[in-house]
């Protein structure tokens, strides 16, 4: 077991019957619903930083995303590039049916946008936390910040070490989310870590004729052949490359593959979306037997005027008609809207909302109960779990499923 510091001075051991450590989403939910099933049960929770729930605060750009309006259990996990095979159990038993209608019992009425979003009707991730802060006063949940786990031993009951204090507890709940010293100590009760890299992120191009079109969005098809990954949905283009839900989810479904390439990939993208390069074709050479304007001023399919006249610059075609194609042009320009090829030298963090892969190796893990298959009482839940998903509000639906199921299996003692 890793050993503390003997020259720190420690306050006297405190007990509870269950410690949590991590003042997040998950560890929130999991501490409540605990103590709504079982009052009789003390409940502490450990927080390293000197404020909780930080990431429910950024979350949505400060609404809070709390989940996705996805109802069926099954289509819902193929939000998770990893955690699908282990969600789909949990799900059946608590998911966003169940989200909402909690929420609602606690005070705190959510909404459906138009993209199946969800965000409380205040439209801040205030009104989430202000309800859990009130709950778990209400509950006499001790949460306790500043305090910054340094080591972990198991007897007959968990000794749980900090900087400045030492806890004891019967039931032990890891929700620290991907905090490389909390990893650490989890190899020491061992657990195998699957190591942490950048989930979802934007790409990065070094080509100024496309980052001069930032704030152009339309739906597109993307495709990196080489690691055949695709993705569909809005893209957009931004100052430093190619952002939107279509990039978030590729980079989600290849996160592992485009780290091992320092990402650095050529990207396709089809601009027309479903469209074919053989149908663009033809109606493009239909296009030239209907229409005598100039290319440049007669945009095609309603590309946005300033990328069409990307396009059209791209293919050489500024100064001409459409007649004065000839079929090699037309064959041209419907490769630049059907498969426009980019290089990728980068990535760049999605706004502030930071999500990783890896984390515990999902194979040691019960998710009956969210119980570890190494060690008696000790349970987890959210992002310390090597389970991701798109943006969109499925990360926290992880993290309000995994908390209700640990609150049960602890709680039904």
């Amino acid at each position: 077991m890793k050993s503390y510091s003997p020259s720190v001075s420690k306050n006297p051991e405190k007990f509870s019957n269950v410690i949590i450590v991590g003042g997040g989403a998950a560890g929130f939910f999991a501490a409540i619903n605990l103590a709504e099933l079982r009052p009789d049960l003390s409940i502490t929770i450990l927080e390293r930083g000197k404020d909780v729930l930080q990431k429910v605060r950024i979350s949505g750009g400060g609404r809070c995303n709390v989940t996705h309006a996805e109802f069926d259990p099954r289509p819902l996990t193929t939000n998770y590039p990893r955690g699908e095979k282990e969600l789909l159990g949990p799900f059946h038993k608590f998911m966003t049916g169940d989200t909402i209608a909690w929420f609602s019992d606690h005070g705190v009425e959510l909404k459906i946008e138009d993209d199946g979003r969800m965000f409380p009707v205040t439209d801040s991730s205030q009104t989430i936390i202000d309800c859990f802060l009130r709950l778990t006063k209400e509950y006499n949940i001790d949460v306790q910040t500043s305090q910054n786990v340094v080591s972990l031993e198991r007897t007959d009951q968990w000794k749980v070490i900090t900087k400045t204090d030492e806890f004891i507890c019967d039931n032990l709940i890891v929700t620290a989310g991907s905090s490389p010293k909390i990893w650490e100590l989890m190899k020491t009760l061992d657990h195998t870590i699957v190591n942490a890299v950048p989930s979802l992120f934007t790409f990065n191009i070094v080509d100024k004729a496309i980052t001069e079109l930032a704030g152009i969005a339309l739906e597109a098809r993307v495709e990196i052949p080489q690691l055949k990954l695709e993705s569909q949905g809005p893209l957009l283009i931004t100052h430093w490359g190619f952002s939107g839900p279509a990039i978030l989810k590729m980079s989600a479904w290849g996160a592992v593959e485009l780290n091992s390439s320092d990402y650095k990939f050529d990207v396709l993208i089809n601009w027309l979306n479903y469209l074919t390069h053989e149908d663009c074709y033809e109606m493009l050479l239909t296009k030239r037997d209907d229409s005598k304007k100039q290319i440049s001023n007669d945009r095609f399919y309603e590309v946005p005027k300033r990328l069409w006249s990307y396009i059209v610059q791209a293919a050489g075609l500024q100064d001409k008609t459409w007649q004065d194609c000839s079929n090699q042009n037309l064959k041209e320009l419907a490769t630049l809207l059907t498969a426009s090829v980019f290089k990728i030298d980068g990535k760049s963090t999605f706004k502030e909302e930071f999500v990783t892969a890896g984390g515990i190796d999902l194979k040691e893990v019960d998710f009956r109960t969210f119980a570890s298959r190494k060690q008696e009482n000790l349970y987890f839940a959210g992002e310390i779990l090597n389970i991701d998903a798109i943006t969109g509000g499925f990360n926290f639906q992880n993290a309000w499923t995994g908390g209700w199921t640990v609150a049960q299996a602890i709680g039904g003692k």
